[in-house]
């Protein structure tokens, strides 16, 4: 199925790009494919597939007893113009959005699609802000910012101490407990409404350029902002998709998720491609972390996924699963067309092995691909729709995208331009300007570079975010995004992640988070094997900027509660060099602390 798929291209788009090349070595890469007709609005997807095919499965969760509660496409389109009948009948003031403070789950996706069906905007902000904490100081101030006109999260036991200290002038809603919070209404109570001609009318009043989401961008690059997702951008992004996976429009995907929706991977990525192609999302309660992960598997014993995706730190702690248990690597790989990665840079080992398993259960390798793009870029801007022989290329610009590369340094800076590109942040014209330079490109911040400059449809190589990367004080530059990888990769099966250290040092070092079976080897023999593990990579031809002379061994995994961890399952880097740095200080004094390695 895979290999016919590869040479197939009705079922793939062949890799091609064209090249203009600029003056001082800038060039620019875009597809050759026009972009075609899209949906006005995310709206239209929903309103086509409860026709069509009424009765075909939707969206999927488990409930309360662990049993997959199922709605199909016609349920779904119920269910949302009930809600979406009840939020016109509230009379909110209008331009204000719609907040979600929770989890992923059925509730929170039939608002959200109620909200964008009518033409309002909706958010969903980080569980972590209410869930791992009591200090409600983030979340009041990104309520602040966003001056919601309706919150709504699952269960007031959790959410609802936020929700009321934060004494904002908007409705509260919860689907669990909103007896508990004076004045709040129940989430069951908006599904009852019958909808009227109100709801057909606001639909059809929306406009490719309404505003359908508002994001917040990443942590680890500062204070959120405010990003605008239009009803344009998400429907011209999907047809970018459909454009290169062709095989979707003969095969409704399957897709077992856990991917938080207040992010863009899970949210526009993940949930738009299902609910574009007429597919089913069955909501995984489960994440890479301890205790969660066993959740995931338990899904993947009764989900048979067509199309699986996830972080790299969701591969590696779903590999040792994969790897002791044959019936559930067969299962999971049984129905698979293909593993997508994104997020953050995979390691080559967790690659090997993952294709390794798959080998042992069917006759053809997995294809195993990822794509890039951001918040901003909704998400996607490449793809690589063919097969990759190993980690790291991000694939060519889809259809209606340009991506331009502009010298910066040592690097070669990326920079987007395409109908799916964002308008601007809310609120915050000098943000906005700043984002783009003069030719109307979004200054997305990665480095990239062709894998064969001579043949650009090989496609793209990510090679770190410019604003990571630092000098030692030799004056040389050091690539963290590509160094990080490496080391996680030389280390395997050791090292869970890894921090890049060294800014205004004369050396590299890493701090190395261990994965659980790593902390339980003898000091000695834990140390002897960091230590051939750096050495392995100064033997291979590294040089001081790619080759770590020190290592210090954490104790502990990334603590997510003091934002180390993000909710995409990466190690956020600066908030891990920021929380500790005692132990960058500790590696650098010397090697007396018995945590620390020398490649030596």
């Amino acid at each position: 199925m895979i290999q016919g798929c590869f040479e197939d291209p009705g079922m793939l788009a062949p890799a091609r790009t064209v090249k203009i090349d600029f003056d001082g070595g800038a060039f620019v890469l875009r597809s050759p494919e026009p972009l075609r007709p899209y949906a006005r609005c995310v709206g239209e997807w929903l309103e086509h597939w409860a026709e069509h095919t009424p009765d075909a499965p939707a969206l999927a969760e488990r409930d309360e007893q662990g049993e997959w509660r199922v709605l199909t496409w016609s349920a779904l389109r119920r269910l949302v113009g009930s809600v979406a009948q009840s939020l016109l009948g509230l009379r909110l003031p209008p331009a204000k959005p719609v907040v979600v403070l929770s989890d992923n789950a059925m509730d929170h996706a039939l608002l959200m699609l109620a909200t964008m069906h009518i033409g309002r905007a909706v958010c969903t902000v980080s569980s972590a802000y209410c869930r791992l904490t009591r200090d409600y100081s983030k979340v009041h101030g990104i309520l602040g910012t966003l001056d919601p006109a309706l919150v709504y999260a699952s269960d007031s036991a959790i959410y609802g101490a936020a929700v009321s200290s934060a004494r904002l002038d908007a409705v509260a809603v919860f689907s669990r407990g909103a007896e508990a919070c004076p004045g709040a209404l129940a989430f069951s109570s908006l599904t009852r409404t019958i909808e009227s001609d109100e709801v057909r009318t606001a639909f059809e009043a929306i406009l490719p350029d309404t505003p359908a989401k508002y994001l917040l961008t990443s942590g680890s690059t500062g204070h959120p902002k405010v990003v605008v997702n239009t009803h344009r951008m998400l429907c011209a992004n999907q047809q970018m998709i459909a454009q290169v996976w062709r095989f979707l429009e003969q095969e409704k995907p399957v897709v077992l998720d856990w991917l938080p929706w207040s992010h863009t991977f899970g949210g526009n990525h993940n949930m738009n491609l299902v609910l574009r192609h007429g597919g089913t999302l069955y909501i995984d309660d489960g994440r890479p972390a301890p205790g969660l992960v066993d959740k995931t598997v338990r899904n993947l014993r009764e989900v048979r996924p067509t199309l699986y995706f996830n972080v790299p730190r969701g591969f590696d702690m779903l590999l040792p699963y994969l790897e002791s248990d044959e019936a559930l690597a067969r299962g999971f790989f049984s129905g698979l067309r293909m593993l997508f990665y994104a997020g953050a840079a995979l390691p080559q080992a967790t690659w090997e092995r993952l294709q390794a398993v798959a080998r042992k259960v069917r006759r053809e390798p997995v294809w195993f691909t990822t794509s890039w793009g951001s918040t901003e870029t909704s998400p996607a801007v490449t793809n690589a729709h063919w097969q990759l022989d190993r980690a790291g290329c991000l694939g060519l610009p889809l259809p209606g995208m340009e991506l331009k590369f502009v010298p910066n340094g040592e690097k070669l800076e990326l920079r987007v331009r395409g109908v799916s590109v964002f308008p601007g942040y809310r609120n915050a014209p000098d943000l906005t300007a700043q984002a783009f330079d003069d030719e109307g490109y979004y200054k997305i911040g990665d480095a990239g570079y062709l894998v064969d400059p001579d043949r650009p449809e090989r496609g793209v190589v990510f090679n770190g975010r410019v604003t990571e990367d630092f000098k030692l004080t030799t004056g040389t530059w050091v690539s963290v995004g590509t160094l990080r990888v490496k080391v996680v990769s030389a280390l395997a099966p050791l090292a869970q992640d890894v921090v890049v250290t060294g800014h205004d040092r004369d050396e590299i070092g890493v701090l190395i988070f261990l994965q659980p079976a790593a902390r339980e080897l003898p000091p000695e023999e834990l140390k002897a094997r960091v230590r051939d593990a750096l050495l392995s990579l100064r033997a291979d031809g590294g040089g001081s900027s790619q080759a770590p002379a020190r290592a210090l061994l954490l104790p502990d995994a990334p603590d997510a509660d003091a934002g180390e961890i993000t909710d995409k399952g990466y190690v956020n880097q600066r908030a891990v060099l920021t929380r500790r740095a005692a132990d960058v200080a500790a590696l650098y004094a010397g090697g007396a602390d018995p945590r620390v390695v020398l490649a030596r």
